[in-house]
């Protein structure tokens, strides 16, 4: 049998390296940057780059000289996002949710070494902390990154926890050692909890949605005002949102 990668057309193959070739250490590339990263000539990468600007998916930043993805892909992301089983299985659960705790839920996956929210439910109260769709937050100090980390695969959490990780406030724990007894932990009781890992007078609760084959697969979860987030109500909604997170897997084929 012939093998897939036989029919593919070069050039788009090129556009998608070169549109691959950024990320949020390389943010913004020139000319030169982009030929060295994908392997092609200078000229060949700017005509693909310039057809790239005129569609939309790269756009020229500040200083005119260098390149940065384009608002087009947003619009692309947020076709598939609005398509995904996953999103319409689980809205009616968030829903639910923020009904019962009138605090903010939300919806993220794992996407290349960040979660990314797919959807963000509000509640009605005046002081509410929301994440917006399309945001993303490193995973070493959020409840629901670190529910990602806790099933990763032991070379890619490896390699995640062997880069240097930033500290957003005093309680931030960038410690590998220190962050793998709290993933331990994570992985018995099945749900996590943040205090204020990432931003000062927040907390989050999270729990994660597994696939039919028991691949962790998205996390809903629910920051919070740390005043509101007292030990027994953190409790609490850790274990609804742990009910949910289980409702929403069996939805998504997981028997278990």
């Amino acid at each position: 049998m012939k093998d897939p990668k036989d029919y593919n057309v070069r050039a788009v193959e090129r556009a998608l390296q070169i549109l691959e070739c950024f990320d949020n250490e390389h943010a913004e590339r020139g000319i030169s940057e982009i030929a060295q990263a994908v392997e092609l000539h200078k000229a060949t990468a700017h005509r693909i780059v310039t057809t790239l600007v005129n569609y939309g998916y790269l756009e020229r930043a500040e200083d005119g000289q260098k390149y940065r993805l384009g608002l087009e892909l947003t619009n692309l992301g947020f076709k598939v996002i609005h398509r995904m089983d996953l999103r319409r299985e689980a809205i009616p659960y968030m829903k639910q949710l923020v009904e019962q705790w009138d605090e903010t839920c939300d919806l993220s996956v794992f996407d290349r070494g960040s979660i990314l929210y797919i959807e963000v439910i509000r509640g009605s109260r005046a002081l509410t902390v929301a994440a917006a769709v399309g945001q993303r937050l490193p995973v070493h100090c959020t409840a629901s990154g670190k529910l990602f980390l806790a099933h990763l695969p032991p070379a890619e959490l490896d390699a995640i926890l062997s880069q240097p990780m930033t500290s957003y406030t005093k309680h931030t724990v960038t410690s590998p050692d220190e962050i793998r007894k709290e993933l331990d932990v994570i992985r018995k009781q099945d749900y996590a909890i943040d205090k204020e890992g990432f931003e000062v007078g927040v907390c989050a609760v999270a729990a994660p949605i597994y696939n039919r084959k028991g691949t962790v697969i998205a996390v809903i979860g629910s920051p919070s005002p740390s005043t509101r987030m007292m030990p027994e109500r953190t409790a609490e909604m850790a274990a609804s949102f742990k009910e949910a997170a289980r409702a929403i897997s069996r939805r998504m084929g997981y028997d278990k």
